[in-house]
């Protein structure tokens, strides 16, 4: 019997994935990628692939990724079920996922496909009745075997038709990963660094971020990227300044750059680096800028120096006073 694993790289995925094939199934794994994803806090992008494929690695499993992020991109802009507390359309994503999987079930030749959801864990996507409508809606309704939860939902067709023993699944709901933190000793499996997986777009202070983005310059996958570093200010409709936060942040904004943006850095003096980006009215806002990048330098003083630089040929240096607490604070995102 061949089956679809859901794999996260998450701890309630990696169990439902030993589960399994201690029984016998051959296993598919998939994984989607999106810059959201916080499986992984290794990964330089985000995303949660390392994790899932270190996972598949160690339990044998073969993976295969999908890049989701164009189909996420459209759903963050109008989710038909909506929204969680912040910017989660959680239910919308679910469904894609599940579309995904029967897309890779019917091409693998699979019978059916299963995840590592627990009934009840999660407040929007993991409710019975949403759990149906995910269901239905993705055209696998009554092939979603949830191996941690089998013994409290009805059973599926996999269990029916006798392909897997239903007393040998589990009956985990709930809120509380006791049980899943005794069944990962029990299985020797001690590297897991998200239990509970995670969505940036679930994070309030993203999702600030995220709607600022919408609402005065669209939304595309670099600079949804760009969101997850550095300190965000919105100087007017379309331009934003993005301050790094550490050497790591300074460095990757200067990724970052395109060929109309400014990158900012301090003269002879440590501090962060910052990059402008969108439509520059008044080179008056290029001091402020500097203004700012002082704010942020610990030796700042009243004559500090900031380079702003175009591209190799183009190159202004300005010798400002760090800007003040409020200033600061009023173009802030968060």
């Amino acid at each position: 019997m061949k089956a679809i694993a859901l794999i996260s790289g998450g701890l309630d995925s990696t169990l439902a994935v030993k589960l399994m094939k201690d029984l016998g199934v051959e296993l598919i794994a998939l994984n989607t990628v999106s810059p959201f994803c916080l499986c992984s806090r290794k990964n330089k992008d985000g995303s949660c692939h390392h994790q899932a494929s270190k996972v598949a690695q160690e339990l044998g499993v073969k993976l295969l990724l999908v890049d989701t992020t164009n189909e996420i991109l459209e759903i963050i802009k109008n989710p038909k079920h909506g929204y969680g507390s912040n910017m989660n359309p959680c239910i919308d994503c679910r469904i894609l996922l599940f579309k995904k999987a029967k897309e890779l079930m019917q091409k693998e030749g699979a019978s059916f496909v299963f995840t590592g959801e627990v009934l009840g864990q999660r407040p929007m996507s993991q409710k019975l009745r949403t759990m149906m409508l995910i269901e239905k809606e993705s055209g696998l309704e009554g092939l979603v075997l949830r191996p941690l939860s089998a013994k409290v939902l009805e059973p599926t067709i996999p269990e029916k038709e006798g392909w897997i023993e239903r007393d040998k699944l589990l009956a985990i709901n709930g809120r509380s990963r006791t049980e899943q933190f005794a069944l990962a000793k029990e299985f020797g499996i001690n590297d897991y660094p998200c239990p509970g997986g995670g969505c940036l777009l679930a994070d309030p202070e993203y999702s600030l971020r995220l709607k600022d983005l919408i609402r005065h310059e669209g939304l595309n996958a670099p600079d949804a990227r760009l969101l997850k570093i550095g300190r965000h200010f919105r100087l007017a409709s379309r331009l934003k300044l993005v301050v790094g936060r550490d050497e790591t942040e300074n460095n990757q904004l200067g990724m970052f750059k395109n060929n109309d943006d400014l990158l900012f850095s301090p003269y002879n003096l440590a501090g962060p680096s910052a990059l402008l980006r969108g439509d520059i009215e008044d080179n008056s806002i290029l001091e402020f800028c500097a203004g700012i990048v002082a704010h942020y330098c610990d030796k700042a003083t009243d004559n500090t120096e900031i380079i702003c630089k175009k591209n190799e040929l183009q190159e202004y240096k300005f010798i400002v006073a760090p800007q003040v607490e409020e200033k600061v604070a009023a173009y802030r995102i968060n």
